[in-house]
């Protein structure tokens, strides 16, 4: 069964990228949409195999045409990049049938080129996600990125084009630094291989090229992840980009950036050599609590939706990162944990921000006065995703903090607690402006009566809500996966 998995993991990432220029050929919007829907479920149920296979501690490895490594090019699954997977393939199953009607009313035409478009960019996701290759994860890096930026071009919103013009900057320079560290490996290895690399690196002579080259891949990869202060592609690009994307993007993109810092600094570089060689310990607590507070602060005054959820993710990765800050497997596991949980939460939440902006045609707070009693299922979903993205229990969001709050006072940082607790009630504060906008406020005279959409739009989204609680109550696969997913960057030896 295991060999199976193994010869059967590449298509992955395959199924979708051969489906992309496919879709971008076929005519009309049925078609395309189809191709894509059945893409991405194949997708996910690979994942899922992929994932059950490595859950307790075991490791795939694809050679591709039978090149040994680290000459040839290889795929290398274990539980943490598995469980990436799972998320972003899951995110792309879900929201692809969700998003059909949205999409016919945000992007009329060229949908060809709109779902060859996603299905590149969910196959470039998952080639960074599952390649074994330093390069590769460039190579994939930059296949996802310039089908995002085409994504996000697609808003109707003439501001989308430049949303997608500064994220292309930003990005290219987050590119171009990942791949200047890449360089100085290889200059100092000759192989590109992760497995081969964390045996060559040259990480007990002091090497000031392996410490520059390490600068630039954390530097790099904080662009991509939005780590505050390098985060000001994201607001604009999740504000205007249509609702599908933002959200997919908000639910994965952040994400997978995360994982691969988290490969290059713990699997190839090894956090005795990473935390000593950079201040990053002490970088990161300071970069990520300056995110959880100025994201949460800006949230709270942002007039419209979208863009409060987007501040909203710059805090949510700030939680990650603290976790990673701490270096203990405790704190590894946490960010993993925060990582799928977010996605869920993030996910739910912009999902039902996408049915208003359908059936409203506007995001700003002064059009949603009132609309609770009008949209009373959207608008619920809304409220019970908020509850999780604040932490509070039975939900997805209260077992993240749970887990990161533990993981502080066992390093012993007592004074953490008090900030998460304070960030998470500023949470508070913008989700509940939400609710009292929407439900306790009268709507305004003159407006238009707004219809609840059908339920085949809501289905999903409740499927995403339901999600949140079904993972607050039992933790068995997402705990599991997470501290499988920690065991796995560390080997399980205790961390310096």
């Amino acid at each position: 069964m295991i060999d199976t998995i193994t010869e059967m993991m590449p298509f992955i990432v395959l199924v979708p990228l051969i489906a992309g220029p496919i879709c971008a050929l076929l005519p009309g919007r049925g078609l395309p949409w189809a191709l894509a829907t059945i893409s991405a479920s194949v997708a996910f149920v690979l994942a899922a195999m992929t994932l059950g296979a490595v859950f307790h501690g075991e490791t795939l490895r694809y050679a591709f045409g039978d090149w040994a490594p680290p000459i040839g090019i290889e795929y290398r699954v274990d539980a943490a990049n598995a469980f990436v997977a799972l998320l972003i393939t899951g995110m792309a199953a879900i929201l692809l049938p969700w998003g059909k009607a949205l999409v016919d009313d945000e992007v009329p035409e060229r949908q060809g080129s709109f779902y060859g478009l996603f299905l590149i960019a969910l196959a470039g996701l998952l080639g960074i996600t599952l390649t074994g290759d330093v390069f590769n994860v460039f190579v994939f890096l930059e296949i996802s990125s310039l089908a995002t930026y085409g994504l996000i071009a697609h808003g109707r919103d003439r501001r989308a084009l430049l949303a997608a013009f500064r994220y292309l900057v930003m990005g290219t320079v987050g590119a171009t630094f990942l791949l200047i560290g890449i360089a100085f490996m290889y200059i100092l290895t000759g192989s590109l291989n992760m497995v081969d690399l964390a045996e060559r690196l040259p990480v007990g002579e002091g090497s000031r090229a392996l410490q520059v080259g390490l600068g630039f891949i954390v530097v790099g990869l904080s662009i991509k992840l939005a780590l505050f202060p390098l985060h000001h592609w994201l607001p604009n690009a999740y504000t205007y980009a249509p609702t599908l994307i933002s959200t997919f993007l908000a639910a994965t993109a952040t994400k997978v950036a995360l994982y691969v810092m988290l490969r290059f600094i713990f699997d190839i570089f090894g956090p005795a050599y990473s935390f000593m060689a950079l201040p990053l310990s002490t970088g990161f607590m300071v970069l990520a609590l300056a995110g959880m507070f100025a994201g949460s602060w800006l949230a709270i005054f942002q007039n419209n939706l979208k863009r409060m959820l987007a501040y909203s993710s710059v805090a949510q990765v700030g939680y990650m990162v603290l976790g990673v800050s701490l270096v203990t497997v405790a704190g590894l596991m946490a960010a993993f944990l925060h990582l799928f949980n977010h996605g869920l939460m993030k996910a739910a939440l912009f999902a039902s921000a996408g049915l208003i902006l359908y059936r409203t045609g506007s995001l700003r707070m002064d059009a949603l006065r009132g609309i609770g009693r009008q949209m009373p299922w959207t608008l619920t979903a809304f409220a019970l995703a908020g509850v999780s993205l604040v932490g509070v229990p039975p939900t997805a969001g209260f077992i993240s903090k749970w887990y990161l709050i533990s993981a502080a006072i066992d390093a012993d940082q007592l004074w953490l607690v008090a900030l998460i607790l304070v960030t998470s009630l500023m949470a508070l504060i913008y989700i509940a402006r939400i609710i009292e906008i929407v439900w306790l406020q009268p709507r305004p005279e003159g407006a238009p009566v707004v219809k609840e959409v059908p339920w085949g739009l809501l289905v999903p989204v409740w499927m995403l809500v339901a999600a949140n609680f079904y993972f607050g109550i039992d933790t068995r696969l997402t705990v599991g996966a997470a501290s499988a997913a920690a065991q796995a960057l560390t080997g399980g030896a205790p961390l310096p």
